[in-house]
């Protein structure tokens, strides 16, 4: 009955996606639905993508095993960005009438950052993707033990992905969402509910955690060096993930500017409230499983929400946990997928063939997104054991030291020249480069934040200097000429 469910459930978001491709014309519904989205789905597709595998299982594994100050990159700085994207970006960003983040950088900075920066957040969702394949192939290993390794889960569940988001790009991405956010909120609640009362009542569940040191959050007593630390991790999702193409292409299909704005701000803060409940449920798994679930913390803690849900509760709440569970991998694997491809397409390939017409650029993003698709499967096999948690905080590095700068000096100093974010791409990475090959040095000091300082010293400073590096703007593609022209 379970894996009939999950059958008929996967079906109809295949279904679902597909109808949504009807809609697809040309590039800018591919890449950004048309900019026609209403604020619900805005929200609805900016909480789905968020609430990714690292939510259910990752960020669980890593409260239960630690506290609230453990997962302060995600889910407290991955929320802290939706809600920043809203109040000081989304505005800005929309009334420049762009299908990618690389195409800021290029008319702001020109093309040369436009390429570096688009390498960089190209780069950075392998991590990303990879933790959502992995959780694909860990929920089908689970479903069917005995017929599908983790590998082959992984091979199915992109397959699955691949399908809709191939052939609908963002129109596809959004309907799915919005529906697979219904069955996130519906099935973890669902859950919620029948944990608590296995292990005693949620008033139970709360003073275990408090009694075990799980609601604390800030450094007890620590010195300077802890909390660089903790402020590091903090920064690292909360600015990292704002110079990400799949965050930007939701603020971009809006209807309008203020839905661009309001929309981030409501998903980010659904988002954090959500993000609270796996990790309750958690806590109560870790009650009811008793010494097995002590087992499974030593072992591998992102088992022990799947071990409970299969050994303690019924059929129709394991439906509803592999309906969640699903629709939360899948919502932001097919988001993080349709991203790298289409910032590719736009901001590098059309670099090296100026001449491509909208039909072929959109054929194109689609072959990326079965080229990318390929690759971050192979990463995903070959990175087997590296937990999930992990793939995705340490994604957000890269843009962070690389391309977070350029992007807010770029909007918010007017004096910010292409030089200057030469300077700071390259200080950003070099020094981040440079700690992270000298593993004495980066025990001492966390290396994104040396990174981070290092970009903005270079920004200033070679805006500041005598120009040796001359200031490009201006330049245009397809589809702002032709958008100009009419």
């Amino acid at each position: 009955m379970l894996i009939t469910f999950v059958v008929l459930y996967l079906l109809l978001s295949v279904a679902i996606g597909l109808l949504a491709a009807r809609r697809v014309q040309n590039t800018a519904d591919y890449a950004l639905a048309g900019r026609k989205l209403p604020l619900a789905i805005v929200v609805a597709t900016t909480f789905a993508t968020w609430f990714g595998s690292e939510t259910v299982l990752g960020v669980p594994a890593r409260f239960v095993s630690g506290n609230l100050g453990e997962v302060v990159e995600d889910p407290f700085g991955a929320s802290m960005c939706l809600i920043l994207v809203g109040l000081f970006f989304a505005y800005k960003l929309y009334q420049r009438n762009l299908i990618t983040l690389g195409d800021y950088y290029r008319q702001r900075f020109g093309r040369l950052i436009e390429v570096l920066c688009s390498i960089m957040i190209i780069i950075s969702y392998l991590g990303w993707v990879a933790a959502q394949i992995t959780a694909l192939g860990l929920v089908f290993h689970v479903l069917l033990p005995d017929t599908v390794s983790v590998a082959g889960g992984m091979a199915i569940g992109t397959a699955i992905v691949l399908v809709y988001t191939l052939f609908g790009g963002m129109w596809s991405v959004a309907l799915t969402d919005f529906m697979q956010m219904i069955v996130i909120a519906a099935g973890l609640l669902a859950i919620a509910w029948f944990a608590a009362e296995l292990a005693g009542g949620a008033g139970a569940v709360f003073e275990y955690a408090a009694s075990n040191g799980k609601f604390r959050f800030f450094p007890e007593d620590g010195d300077a060096k802890t909390w660089t630390f903790f402020f590091a991790a903090a920064i690292t999702m909360m600015l990292g993930s704002i110079p990400q193409q799949d965050v930007f292409q939701r603020v971009m299909s809006a209807k309008d500017a203020k839905t661009a704005k309001r929309g981030p701000i409501i998903g980010g803060s659904l988002y954090l409230l959500f993000a609270f409940v796996p990790m309750f449920v958690v806590t109560a798994a870790v009650m009811v499983l008793g010494a097995d679930g002590a087992k499974l913390l030593a072992d591998d803690p992102q088992k022990v929400l799947p071990t409970l849900v299969m050994q303690k509760m019924p059929v129709l709440l394991q439906v509803a946990f592999f309906g969640a569970l699903l629709s939360a991998v899948m919502s932001t694997a097919s988001a993080t997928l349709l991203a790298p491809a289409t910032t590719f397409v736009e901001n590098i390939l059309r670099n090296i063939v100026p001449g491509m017409g909208d039909q072929a650029t959109l054929k194109a993003m689609r072959l990326s997104v079965l080229a990318f698709t390929a690759i971050v499967l192979t990463y995903s096999i070959v990175m087997q054991g590296t937990s999930i948690y992990d793939l995705v905080s340490g994604a957000y590095q890269v843009p962070l030291v690389g391309a977070f700068v350029p992007l807010v000096m770029g909007l918010y100093w007017r004096r910010a020249t292409t030089q200057g974010a030469l300077f700071s791409v390259t200080a950003g990475l070099g020094t981040w480069l440079f700690f992270v090959v000298s593993p004495p040095l980066a025990e001492q000091f966390p290396q994104q934040l040396a990174g981070l300082v290092a970009a903005f010293a270079g920004m200033v400073f070679g805006s500041l200097a005598p120009q040796w590096i001359a200031n490009h703007k201006g330049h245009v593609h397809h589809f702002e000429a032709r958008d100009a022209a009419a």
